[in-house]
């Protein structure tokens, strides 16, 4: 067999790229496998099956506002399942955001870009504070990010304490639990819970 020429490869990729024709099967296929992977919102599943609509209706035609009727009807099958579960999905980011030293402002911006409804966020950031206090948080953010007394060489420290303060500031914290943080001595702050 002869091996293919640089444009017939080129034309053969053409041909794999091309997406399927947009059904309500195939939405439904498409979805579970996502699920399968990757744990979602609402709002993230329909971007995800939109994204896959455009670019067959782009390829093939058709009519978006039917294929957007089989994916508003999939996601409800989905949510009546249990599959895409926006509480579930929202307690868990929470929960595992502020085990990780992350504060409650980011959590909450994190939460609200992925489409969780606002009364849900502040509950499940509410919840997660409840486990993990903001102080323990910032705790955990500067020993992970090693700042402040958590410097290894803790001879650079007050050079460094400008640049420690505006990390903590970007990782959410008020300038005052940031300056308790990185002003503090490792000794005299508290484990993180």
């Amino acid at each position: 067999m002869d091996e293919p020429t640089g444009r017939e490869r080129g034309q053969l990729q053409e041909k794999r790229k091309q997406p399927r024709k947009v059904s309500p099967r195939y939405l439904e296929n498409a979805a579970l496998h996502y699920l399968k992977r990757y744990s979602a919102t609402v709002s993230q599943l329909k971007t995800v099956l939109m994204r896959r609509v455009d670019r067959s209706l782009r390829f093939h035609g058709g009519e978006r506002t039917e294929a957007l009727g089989w994916v508003n009807a999939l996601v409800e099958k989905l949510v009546r399942n249990g599959l895409v579960n926006d509480q579930a999905y929202a307690e868990t980011k929470a929960h595992s955001l502020r085990a990780s030293g992350r504060s409650a402002r980011v959590i909450a911006q994190k939460l609200k870009l992925k489409g969780v409804a606002k009364e849900v966020v502040a509950q499940k950031v509410a919840e997660a504070s409840a486990e993990v206090s903001e102080e323990a948080a910032a705790l955990i953010w500067a020993r992970k990010k090693r700042l402040g007394p958590f410097r290894r060489d803790l001879k650079t420290r007050p050079d460094n304490r400008q640049r420690d303060l505006a990390a903590m500031a970007r990782a959410g914290f008020s300038f005052a639990m940031a300056k308790k943080i990185i002003d503090g001595s490792a000794d005299e702050l508290p484990p993180p819970s």
